[in-house]
Parts: structure tokens; sequence; C-alpha cells
């Protein structure tokens, strides 16, 4: 299934060019010649990428075609470097409730705020997240933790305890990770 889409906005001969180029390209093609439809395309699409010789433009994922002739294989090059950029960018974001979680930087992020978050909270949200079912303090030791023993230890509900209470301080959210008998969960 192909999810990439390079829109090519006011620039028919170069739509042309990739046109008979589709079979052997790794995204969709798609033409736009009208503004209003242009920003009703890219609301309906997670994975695009506009090529246009528009300067005047002041939307994101764009390459700008300046000098003419340009050699179709630098083009295409440059829009598979761009491509997998913004691949990798939309894949390292996690929507978890009314937050995103950025896996580069480690960051929750509602808004304007921004929280700073360990790998270990970074893996028991989303190790959460994932959850169905209320999750175990003993699931959590050996799926997040790594930890296997028979000695008691409260590690898992330290962890808990302080990044409740970060989230608490930054966002003011004390419901998004709750207790149950059988263990935690986010709702």
């Amino acid at each position: 299934m192909n999810n990439q889409n390079l829109i090519i906005y006011k620039f028919n001969a170069l739509y042309h060019i990739f046109e008979e180029l589709s079979s052997e390209l790794n995204f969709k093609i798609i033409e736009i010649k009208d503004e209003k439809l242009l920003n009703h395309k890219i609301n309906s699409l997670n994975n695009f990428l506009i090529l246009t010789n528009k300067k005047d433009l002041h939307i994101q994922n764009l390459i700008i075609i300046e000098k003419l002739p340009i050699k179709i294989f630098e083009l295409l090059e440059k829009i598979n470097i761009k491509l997998l950029k913004l691949q990798f960018s939309n894949q390292s974001h996690i929507r978890i409730n009314q937050y995103t979680i950025n896996l580069n930087s480690r960051e929750m992020i509602d808004q304007s705020k921004k929280l700073k978050l360990t790998e270990k909270e970074v893996n028991t949200i989303i190790y959460l997240s994932k959850a169905q079912n209320p999750v175990s303090v003993e699931k959590l030791e050996g799926s997040v933790w790594k930890y296997h023993s028979d000695i008691e230890t409260h590690t898992v509900e330290t962890h808990i305890y302080r990044l409740r209470k970060k989230i608490l301080e930054c966002f003011n959210d004390k419901e998004f990770i709750i207790s149950k008998k059988n263990g935690y969960q986010i709702k």
C-alpha cells in the first residue's frame, strides 16, 4: 500500500512528466490547480510533499523548483530524501489521548506545554497505552524494566508515582495514569 503522496501544484508540465514515470515511483502523484483544493487535500492527508514553482506558498512539506531545466534524477532524489525525512518524523510521534509523545526528543506535548521524559517513562507510557486492561506491577517490571526477581521491590510504583507527579505539575492532569486494584492503566 502506497501512503506517500506527491502533490504537484500549478505545474502542469511537471505533472505530465511524473505521470509518465508513475509506474516506477514509490509515491502517489496528485495534480492540484486550485489553492482551495490544495488546502482541502493537505488537510485530508497525513503523508504528503508539495512540488511547485510558486514561491508565495507558506505551507509545510514544500519543494519549490526555482531553476529550470532540472535533472529529473536529481529531483527524484530530493523528493525521496524529503519523503523519508517526513516519514521518519511522522513515525516518531505517538498520539495518546490529548498528548503527543515525541520519541526522538522524549517529550510529552499538549498544545504549548512540553514535558521532558526519561526513556523508561516513555516506554512505560507507550506500554500502558497499548494495553487493553490494567497492567500489573509484575508485568511492567518484566516488560519495561526487564527485571525479574522474587525480592519485593517498589521500582515500578516509585517510577509511576514520579511520572504522575510530573504530569500533574506540567499538565494538571491527575487522571492520565490511573490505578486499579490489579494494576495501572491509561484511559
